[in-house]
């Protein structure tokens, strides 16, 4: 990784936003209704970042992400479940057991189902997440429908420093494969794959990469998520999951990495907020969705955009 401008920006970012979020709880300006919003908010920046790499920078429409969560969330938590060790070792070889399950599973998925493009895709990817929540549910040493319960406790609130740092690893390991050479031969894929193929480059190879490297962050946020719960059922991991990540994505702004962050932590703690509303609860959160929509296709954020870039040349020109 090259320390320019860009990558200190980044870093100086991330440090201030890890103090900021550790002052304001020494200083106890946050409730625990808000406290416990720190690893959701977590697991959904490595959950939009992950689906966005594959939806965005790829360009193909997946809604089977819930699915690669679910796998990492019930292989992680039947290690911990089973093995007697150190909880500190115990959910980092969760997260790599979790992790790697779920890359496992995107590669078998993603050799044949890559083939496919656009909505015949999102259809089977639907469909694979749909057959892994039934395969749960018939599967004895998952408990069946009645799911895990009683899962150690190594990822709430009180080890947000963890889950912080988790988070900013797949960001930072995404943002690097994007700006790299695989990264700009995964969004040639995505804007013309036929001309990506007359200059040499294998789009079933960085097809099945992208999809991988999802799958590999999207189960570690599930572990994540199953030892904040510590109850996880098959119909937590359903369309409706999928569907959620993918409002994420597509709010924060196809391809925008900073986007699914803001997103996310935005939709995240959006229904905490409007919790006092009662029955007007769900109305705001369905205008602010339209509201966010609006304002992502309205071109307002690509004229603040060009205002920024052309001020800084006018700087640099100074």
């Amino acid at each position: 990784m090259k320390w320019n401008k860009k990558v200190v920006v980044r870093v100086l970012a991330i440090v201030l936003s890890y103090v900021l979020i550790t002052v304001l709880l020494r200083m106890g300006l946050l409730n625990r209704q808000y406290t416990a919003l720190l690893v959701p908010i977590g697991v959904n920046i490595m959950l939009a970042v992950s689906l966005n790499l594959v939806t965005g920078f790829l360009g193909e429409l997946s809604l089977g992400h819930a699915g690669f969560m679910s796998i990492g969330a019930y292989a992680g938590a039947l290690f911990t479940l089973n093995v007697n060790m150190p909880s500190g070792i115990s959910i980092l070889l969760a997260m790599i057991i979790g992790g790697v399950a779920a890359a496992v599973f995107g590669f078998l998925i993603g050799v044949p189902v890559l083939r496919l493009r656009g909505d015949y895709l999102a259809i089977v990817t639907l469909a694979f997440g749909e057959i892994i929540k039934s395969v749960l549910n018939a599967l004895s040493f998952t408990n069946g429908a009645r799911g895990l319960s009683k899962i150690p406790s190594y990822t709430n609130y009180e080890h947000y420093t963890l889950v912080f740092v988790v988070a900013v690893i797949t960001v930072l390991v995404i943002s690097n494969i994007v700006d790299s050479r695989h990264g700009r031969a995964v969004c040639s894929v995505r804007d013309n794959y036929i001309a990506a193929e007359s200059i040499g480059i294998s789009v079933s190879r960085f097809k099945i990469l992208a999809f991988v490297i999802g799958a590999f962050f999207a189960g570690v946020a599930g572990v994540i998520y199953a030892h904040n719960v510590g109850i996880i059922k098959p119909t937590t991991f359903d369309y409706n999951k999928s569907i959620e990540i993918l409002v994420i994505v597509v709010l924060g702004g196809m391809g925008s990495i900073k986007g699914s962050i803001i997103a996310a932590v935005i939709l995240t703690a959006l229904p905490e907020l409007l919790r006092g509303a009662d029955d007007l609860r769900m109305l705001l959160y369905s205008i602010a969705l339209i509201v966010m929509m609006l304002f992502n296709q309205s071109g307002i954020r690509e004229r603040i955009k060009g205002r920024i870039e052309s001020s800084r040349k006018q700087k640099a020109g100074e």
